[in-house]
């Protein structure tokens, strides 16, 4: 593995390609209006390209940062797609959340045309993007994950084979029904807690020293205390998507998600209040609004 093509330069993907160039891989980005600004890639040496076929044709390993299953739908199976310009072994590497149904196919797709799949979605911020320091849960071969590994960690900090292919994606969105579960369920609580007169640092002190501790309550925090919400940067409309892909997932695998609906109910009402692309800890202020 030379060359590095990456499709998705937002938020996340911006610390991995930057993380990428430090420790020395040839790279070239697509250029798309969603973007974070090239500038500091540029200057460290990244290439750009117009079409996901032109930066396949050019790359021995493709990664993909979107926003989620129709997008990497698109930039795989569209025209001018990767899979119109990918090289016979190369590897493509999905770290967008996805549906894991559309993984499945799509790994049957690339390996069709010759490639090597694995699905490597990510938890944590912006923040440990920028320093390299991502989790990645990873669905692949066993061999083909060790393979990778070096690779992977130049932009992860923790790297966990979840199984076979699709059981990253798997592995992600119960992670994320969890933890936006929590803060779903705790901004509710707060919110009730705002009505009632409750003093927000006393609401958060009272749970900080029993049960109500964790990290939904400590990203909660400064805006519960300041109305800053950059304790978690992740937007209601992504939180929207994530929980629909996992109902989406549970309803495949006839699971229960009478909760899961709830959360996913909230979310959406939410959205429907005002801009959805304002972030969780608002969810306090448009349900306490209601």
């Amino acid at each position: 593995m030379k060359h590095i093509g990456m499709v998705g330069i937002g938020m996340m993907g911006h610390g991995i390609a930057s993380n990428l160039l430090k420790h020395g891989w040839s790279l070239t980005v697509l250029e798309h209006p969603g973007n974070q600004p090239l500038t500091d890639l540029l200057a460290a040496g990244a290439r750009t390209c117009q079409t996901p076929k032109q930066l396949a044709a050019q790359s021995d390993v493709v990664i993909l940062c979107v926003t989620g299953t129709p997008q990497v739908e698109a930039v795989l199976m569209g025209e001018d797609g990767v899979l119109q310009g990918l090289q016979a072994g190369s590897l493509v590497i999905d770290c967008s959340t996805a549906v894991p149904a559309s993984t499945d196919k799509l790994a049957q797709a690339v390996s069709a045309a010759g490639g090597r799949f694995l699905d490597a979605p990510m938890t944590r911020t912006p923040k440990e993007a920028a320093l390299g320091k991502l989790n990645l849960l990873v669905g692949a071969d066993l061999d083909l994950f060790e393979h990778c590994k070096p690779l992977l960690s130049c932009f992860a900090e923790n790297i966990v084979h979840a199984g076979p292919v699709g059981a990253g994606h798997r592995m992600k969105l119960l992670h994320n029904y969890v933890s936006l579960g929590s803060v779903t369920l705790l901004a509710e609580a707060a919110a009730c807690a705002q009505r009632a007169g409750v003093n927000p640092q006393t609401f958060i002190d009272i749970l900080a020293m029993g049960g109500g501790w964790g990290a939904a309550l400590e990203r909660l925090k400064p805006y519960l205390t300041h109305a800053d919400t950059s304790g978690l940067q992740f937007s209601m409309a992504n939180a929207l998507k994530d929980l629909s892909y996992y109902n989406d997932m549970a309803r495949d695998t006839h699971a229960d998600q009478t909760v899961a609906t709830a959360i996913q109910r909230t979310i959406e009402a939410a959205c429907a209040q005002g801009d959805p692309q304002a972030l969780m800890p608002e969810l306090v202020s448009r349900i306490a609004q209601r």
